[in-house]
């Protein structure tokens, strides 16, 4: 597969004399890149954090406190994507060659040459181009298996994503953890759709939402006259799904009578509904979700030990979406597209502002949470494409709207300490983005770069 020629990509400059940064900046701006400017190690974590880059630049020695291979070691364990390209004097060439090892695209030496820069970049953005090109392909096999809704790049998905490939078409009972909203039913469904089961029902059932009668009645069902108004025999969600999957959402709110009820079901497969006597034999796969510390339950004797140990299996973590950020502009690029065509919307593209405002959102409500902003997004915005103004007031608050108390204080202050504050306030409404900052004060990132300073803000 080729790469695409003359390929664009979005770098990260870390840089600590800002002539050389320009340079640096200018040259590559003009080959089409995006660059990003920063001066410092701290800087160049925080941006890391909160957008993704192609590549990352930097200089090995970045002042006394900070250097290009702490610059690298962090790129490893918050933007594994990016190619990192070191620039060094000829005396730390070997420092550079261990930087390979590590993990490192390539070292440039002093005095820079733009040419050889611009060539090992092309490189570089080749690479990363070809590799989204393969992640567009990735996702349109995972729509034949199932894996359509699941969209992700981080090595974190990834690797689930190969474990759950491994084990779909076993019946090993599976075990998914994760915080609500991370796509743990996804997830089950997906593992049901590549087994030897899939023809057979999904059957989902959230523990946390019945009293512990109503959930014997829910999984295991009941007869004529088993309580008052039980007006004939009805299935329960086991012999529903006889032959498929059984998905036990929140089974660790499960009541601990319940649980000894669901343990013999297990256990030999037979189960009887409520108010007979008749055992009913069934054979499903179970696949249990979980946002709690299973293990810690059974140690303070709210979970069941032998159940826990029945139902664990093949266990996997789904972290949380702020802990895989480089899957949120995937995810966010599939929402559009399907609420577009679900409620009959041309939206075509999102704003570089609006998607930097999601990309450093927390997202507390995880995937979930996502979409349904998105959504709504989608339905309300006037025009097609996605832009500040569209983000809800929980995501993003323009200045100069809305109560801001901290405004009233000024009054009869410097200028100066005025400015102070407002770049305090807003840096703090951005969780300290300083483009995005920048971008709301209407300054450039150097200004706002020197005022941090300037006024001591920068711890």
């Amino acid at each position: 597969m080729s790469a695409p020629k003359n390929a664009t990509a979005d770098i990260l400059i870390v840089e600590d004399e800002v002539p050389h940064a320009e340079v640096i900046e200018e040259g590559l701006t003009r080959m089409g890149h995006r660059c990003v400017v920063v001066h410092d190690g701290r800087s160049a974590v925080d941006r890391m954090k909160s957008r993704l880059f192609d590549i990352i630049i930097t200089d090995l020695m970045l002042g006394p406190n900070d250097s290009g291979m702490d610059v690298l070691k962090s790129a490893i364990e918050h933007s594994p994507a990016s190619k990192v390209i070191l620039i060094t004097a000829h005396s730390s060439i070997s420092t550079c060659r261990d930087a390979l090892k590590q993990g490192a695209f390539d070292y440039i030496e002093k005095p820079l040459d733009l040419d050889d820069l611009r060539l090992v970049v092309g490189r570089a953005a080749e690479i990363t181009a070809q590799r989204r090109t393969i992640v567009e392909l990735k996702c349109r096999l995972d729509e034949k298996y199932g894996f359509d809704n699941i969209t992700g790049i981080s090595p974190a998905m990834m690797s689930i994503l190969n474990t759950v490939r491994r084990v779909a078409p076993t019946d090993l009972p599976v075990m998914l953890l994760g915080e609500s909203g991370t796509g743990k039913e996804l997830l089950a469904n997906a593992i049901h759709t590549n087994s030897a089961r899939r023809d057979e029902r999904f059957v989902a059932i959230n523990c946390a939402g019945f009293t512990e009668s109503l959930l014997e009645d829910e999984l295991f069902g009941h007869v004529k006259g088993a309580f008052t108004g039980s007006l004939g025999d009805r299935q329960g969600r086991f012999e529903h799904a006889n032959g498929g999957t059984v998905f036990l959402d929140e089974v660790g709110d499960m009541p601990m009578g319940m649980q000894a009820k669901l343990l013999r079901v297990l256990e030999s497969g037979e189960l009887v509904r409520v108010g007979s006597n008749e055992p009913t034999i069934v054979d499903v796969r179970i696949i249990s979700a979980t946002n709690h510390d299973l293990a810690q339950k059974v140690a303070d004797k709210q979970f069941r030990e032998d159940l826990y140990f029945r139902i664990k299996g093949a266990t996997i973590e789904i972290p949380p979406l702020r802990q895989r950020r480089e899957d949120i502009p995937l995810l966010i690029d599939m929402f559009i597209k399907q609420s577009s065509d679900k409620h009959d919307r041309k939206i075509k593209s999102l704003d570089k502002d609006a998607a930097r405002v999601l990309l450093g959102y927390a997202w507390p409500g995880n995937v979930r949470q996502l979409r349904n902003v998105i959504e709504n997004i989608v339905v309300m915005a006037p025009d097609q494409k996605i832009t500040l103004t569209d983000l809800p007031a929980e995501i993003y608050t323009p200045p100069g709207r809305g109560p801001n108390r901290q405004l009233e204080n000024l009054a009869g202050i410097s200028i100066e300490d005025a400015e102070k504050e407002l770049i305090r306030n807003t840096l703090a409404m951005v969780s300290g983005n300083r483009e995005q900052a920048a971008s709301i004060l209407g300054i450039g990132e150097r200004t706002l770069y020197r005022k941090i300073k300037e006024y001591g803000l920068k711890d």
